[in-house]
């Protein structure tokens, strides 16, 4: 199973510090936030990733790569060691869209069904990519990571238009998606994340948007919708919570979980907590 990263964004909610930084790899204590993500598609059985990055984003690829020099040092120190996955890179010229990143990275998937990862988007709890895929191998369709967002503001959300649960993969069938909605024009409270399966029917669907395309940034939303609209189409309820790295916010909150879910640091970081919280 392979795997699409998309890392070319100029990550402008994090800024000062993205200027120089790629958010993809601020510290979540001490790993970078895409080794979580990383670690998710790894144990969910994806083998190689084809991550979408941009002239700005070299230090990603370092990560990716062995590093002679610490190696001499530490020797097998696993804290140096890259990730277990076969890794390739692919540049955007421009920023054009999640549209143009994945055919970009087309090339290198073959004909076979996906992962597209966000990498703003992190989950503590089960796997989502793995509960995906269990929707996806019950389908063979396409999989969107979906959320009860009831209490949210819809208006700034892709918002599921579904018809009822699919028995064999209990995921929701999906008929549309609407992007950002007007107040109270939601189909649902559905609300989808940053988290695909994709078949590569998606593809020339793609195709012939970019043909038609006339300018800035190529979705992938519309040519999803048309697939949905023939039935191929499904939507996973995730278990996990997720944390929106791209805003400073949900970055903190990660933090806070990566630190609260190791053993060295749980227990003096809730103590913390406690007495920060008590002396306001």
């Amino acid at each position: 199973m392979k795997a699409v990263i998309l890392a070319a964004g100029y990550g402008t909610r994090l800024l000062p510090v993205s200027r120089v930084v790629p958010k993809e790899l601020l510290p979540l204590v001490d790993r970078p936030a895409i080794a979580l993500v990383v670690d998710e598609l790894v144990g969910a059985g994806v083998t190689e990733l084809v991550v979408v990055g941009s002239r700005r984003k070299r230090g990603i690829e370092d990560w990716f790569d062995h590093d002679p020099e610490l190696s001499g040092v530490l020797g097998d120190d696993p804290r140096i060691r890259p990730p277990a996955v076969r890794a390739t890179f692919v540049r955007q010229a421009r920023m054009g869209g999640v549209g143009d990143a994945l055919l970009a990275a087309r090339p290198f998937l073959g004909d076979e069904p996906f992962v597209l990862a966000y990498p703003d988007d992190l989950f503590v709890g089960p796997n989502p990519t793995a509960q995906m895929l269990a929707v996806h191998r019950a389908t063979g369709g396409c999989v969107m990571a979906a959320a009860d967002g009831s209490g949210l503001d819809l208006t700034r959300y892709g918002v599921l238009d579904v018809d009822g649960v699919e028995p064999a993969s209990g995921g929701l069938r999906v008929r549309g998606i609407v992007e950002k909605p007007p107040a109270g024009a939601a189909p649902s409270s559905w609300v989808t994340w940053g988290r695909y399966v994709l078949t590569p029917d998606l593809f020339p669907e793609l195709v012939a948007d970019a043909a038609a395309h006339r300018g800035g940034e190529l979705y992938h939303i519309g040519a999803l919708g048309r697939l949905a609209a023939r039935g191929r189409v499904y939507a996973a309820v995730l278990d996990a919570d997720r944390r929106d790295t791209g805003t400073a916010l949900g970055y903190t909150l990660a933090f806070l979980d990566e630190a609260l879910s190791r053993p060295d640091l749980a227990e003096p970081v809730r103590a913390w907590l406690k007495a920060r919280l008590r002396d306001g």
